[in-house]
């Protein structure tokens, strides 16, 4: 059986090898991007076969945010599931954010990361988790 793809797109280096090596041992398949010009390259390509997107919402210098990179993620597939991590931009979740998504607080345990990914893609519910 073929792995399902999930996209993290995160500018902290370290942070992004964690997730990867996180969704990597739950049994995903994971590309990364480190922001959301790349990212939104990603999920456009024609060969694209993302099932989940994890995305940090502040990207650094980047003048795609991870609430841009998440609703073309929408308008390509929206089925795909979208988790959004973030240390302060969690209040404009309810207006920014797509429908049935989560959004997990940063500091987080990656565990919550590849939890939010299985119940959005087993039961599309969307939630907040975090301190």
């Amino acid at each position: 059986m073929d792995k399902q793809h999930v996209l993290i797109v995160e500018d902290e280096a370290a942070l992004q090898q964690i997730l990867e090596y996180a969704l990597d041992e739950a049994g995903f398949a994971v590309s990364a991007s480190a922001n959301g010009k790349d990212a939104v390259e990603k999920l456009e390509h024609p060969s694209a076969d993302y099932v989940a997107l994890v995305t940090d919402i502040n990207l650094g210098n980047s003048s795609v945010t991870g609430w841009d990179v998440a609703r073309r993620a929408r308008e390509l597939d929206g089925a795909i599931a979208v988790v959004y991590s973030t240390g302060a931009e969690g209040a404009d979740w309810p207006s920014n954010g797509v429908p049935n998504s989560i959004l997990i607080t940063k500091p987080f345990a990656p565990a919550q990361i590849v939890t939010a990914v299985a119940q959005l893609l087993n039961t599309g519910s969307a939630t907040t988790t975090g301190p």
